[in-house]
């Protein structure tokens, strides 16, 4: 191999990036034929495999390109950065892969993303065995991490349930849960990338605990409150009148009360890792 992609490493990012980009390239290229109109699943795993592609290939040109000493002036552990991404790559393409495989009939990209999965599963391990020390390598970030793709489960759910339930039914409370779910996994984006950047850790100091500690508090009373105004509104018209009840759209409504539990539990844990790291 040439150029970046050198060694074991090098060619599991480029079969990375091939089977993550024929993904995309398949679904893309079946919807301008076909004319379909692609549904918010649809919009996440497309979402998904453009970013496993990016990723990989952004790693591989700056690790050729880029000097250590560069590196390390704005990253402070570039393993643990590549580890982190890796991992989480591995856990997005799986979703993609199996939500694709249950929501539509695509044998041929289903096949590629499949692969892409195994790949990235194979790279995160590799890179776990190296046992990188930092952010995204130790519980907080793996549990920021998880808190950031369960959100993005939710709201996927929650715009399919909208986008193929009736128009007419968008309740206040169903709106104030989603605004709820898309600021905390704004901020929690925010806090990553501020845990990342070593300028912005120097910048900031203590006073980015305490921010994580505010949040943390927040993120669990908003949550909790979403998720009532999400169960009583939304769950209202299906005990009223069942009959209504599109499977697709009930399945959409569990997802988003299930996702937003389990979210809690993640927030709520970190909440006390931030109160004994004091």
């Amino acid at each position: 191999m040439c150029g970046p992609f050198k060694g074991c490493r090098g060619l599991l990012r480029l079969l990375e990036i091939v089977f993550s980009a024929l993904s995309f390239i398949i679904v893309i290229s079946g919807r301008v034929i076909s004319g379909r109109v692609v549904s918010p699943w649809g919009v996440w795993c497309e979402f998904v495999w453009v970013f496993c592609t990016t990723v990989p290939l952004v790693l591989s040109v700056v690790e050729a390109k880029m000097r250590p000493i560069l590196r390390a002036v704005f990253l402070p552990n570039w393993a643990d950065l590549m580890c982190g991404l890796t991992t989480l790559c591995a856990v997005m393409i799986t979703s993609a892969t199996v939500i694709f495989a249950a929501v539509f009939a695509n044998i041929l990209c289903f096949i590629t993303s499949l692969v892409a999965s195994v790949v990235f599963l194979i790279d995160g391990v590799m890179q776990q065995k190296m046992s990188p020390s930092g952010y995204l390598s130790g519980p907080r970030g793996r549990l920021r991490t998880t808190e950031a793709f369960t959100a993005c489960i939710i709201l996927t759910a929650a715009a399919d349930h909208f986008v193929n339930g009736e128009w007419s039914f968008r309740p206040l409370g169903m709106i104030c849960s989603i605004t709820v779910f898309a600021v905390c996994l704004l901020v929690t984006v925010v806090i990553i990338v501020l845990r990342l950047l070593k300028l912005l850790q120097y910048l900031l100091s203590c006073r980015l605990s305490v921010m994580e500690l505010v949040f943390n508090i927040a993120a669990v009373l908003l949550y909790l409150l979403a998720v009532i105004l999400w169960c009583i509104f939304g769950y209202k018209r299906y005990v009223y009148n069942p009959y209504i009840c599109d499977k697709c759209s009930l399945v959409n409504m569990n997802t988003v009360t299930i996702g937003a539990i389990v979210n809690i539990v993640f927030y709520a844990v970190d909440l006390v890792s931030s109160l004994r790291s004091r």
